[in-house]
């Protein structure tokens, strides 16, 4: 913006306009490791996985499950499911609960298969910091480590956990991008003038026909943002005018989750298992899990086969595999039918917490 202006205030030529929020494209150097960065109003750069950290599967190997016994849920039991269920339902009676007769009660297999695979992917983008003194370690110190030789303290296996870590010997002091060393910048309400325009007398200085009282007579008013000066202190250096780069690198841990239950009771939503437990009757964990062989429901061991591949492919090209574990829970499923005043009805109980699933409750309570 050019500083000239026929009106009163001008700006002084030697504050610069405010720059780029982010270091423009070739402001910084290129890095071994890190050439991807090019600068600019760019996210983090991924840094797939070397070939060396990427896991092998073996070919031909398999998972083996031992049997299992099918659980089984009491009278007594069910009906306490019920009386509970209608317990935190205000509209329902607790009388029907408590008097109904069982006519059967049909148990179901229901297995959930869980593959968690525990995944750490790496991205890096160039960061700053104003230069107040600070001791600064560049490459003077040493090698510039690439990304995925950077040390890092890991966490438990599958936890969710994001660590960001400044690179080793990356650093280097470089005017600050934003004010071009200067520390300021201009101000942009005025345009570095440190007045604008008075807006109750259009810069005229008068107000019918007597002198504004607003600017008193000048036709300006002082600019409130920079405080009259017509600059403001770099919001990005802090007006120390030289920033320290440096290299970050974001380190991401995920457990990747996959869960599956075959559809095999139409007349239950299969979200309801969604907040109860099962009983783990095979657990597998491993760097590299295997598809489970031999069990005997055939779905299960279609989708540990599926997952455990599709994991495979969409994970290792973007990210380093760390540990897998594959489980299999028989969920316990039954199917209650009761009568109560000459007319049939069901419900189910599902879960080691018994949850009660119904749809057709006898009574319910009616405000008239």
């Amino acid at each position: 913006m050019d500083c000239k202006d026929e009106d009163i205030d001008t700006c002084d030529p030697n504050i610069p306009e405010e720059g780029p929020s982010a270091p423009p494209p070739g402001w910084l150097d290129n890095v071994t490791g890190y050439e991807e960065h090019k600068g600019g109003e760019c996210t983090d750069q991924i840094c797939p996985p070397p070939p060396d950290f990427v896991p092998h599967p073996e070919s031909e190997k398999n998972a083996f499950v031992p049997n299992v016994i099918l659980p089984t849920v009491s009278e007594d039991a069910a009906r306490d499911a019920l009386l509970q269920f209608v317990g935190k339902k205000w509209t329902y009676s607790s009388k029907p609960a408590k008097n109904l007769i069982f006519k059967d009660m049909k148990p179901f297999t229901v297995y959930r298969y869980r593959l968690e695979t525990y995944t750490e992917s790496r991205s890096s983008t160039w960061e700053s910091e104003p230069h107040t003194g600070q001791s600064v370690d560049g490459p003077q110190n040493g090698a510039i480590p690439p990304p995925w030789h950077v040390q890092v303290s890991y966490p438990p296996n599958f936890t969710d956990v994001v660590q960001k870590v400044r690179v080793p010997h990356s650093s280097f002091v470089k005017p600050c991008f934003r004010c071009h060393g200067n520390g300021r910048v201009r101000c942009t309400h005025c345009r570095g003038k440190g007045s604008i325009h008075c807006m109750f007398c259009l810069a005229s200085g008068h107000n019918r026909n007597r002198r504004c009282t607003n600017c008193h007579g000048r036709g300006r008013k002082r600019c409130v943002p920079c405080h009259g000066k017509g600059y403001k202190i770099c919001v990005t250096c802090n007006g120390h005018r030289n920033l320290v780069y440096f290299i970050q690198v974001t380190v991401s841990w995920r457990n990747q989750v996959f869960e599956f239950i075959p559809d095999r009771v139409p007349e239950f939503p299969l979200k309801k298992f969604e907040k109860v437990s099962g009983e783990t009757f095979f657990r597998d964990e491993n760097p590299l899990v295997y598809p489970v062989d031999g069990f005997p429901d055939q779905d299960i061991c279609e989708a540990s086969k599926r997952t455990i591949r599709s994991h495979l492919l969409a994970f290792s090209s973007v990210s380093r595999i760390l540990q897998q574990r594959q489980t299999i829970e028989l969920v316990p499923l039954t199917h209650v039918f009761y009568a109560y005043n000459g007319k049939d009805y069901n419900y189910f109980v599902f879960g080691r917490e018994n949850k009660v699933h119904t749809t057709n409750y006898p009574s319910s309570c009616s405000i008239l």
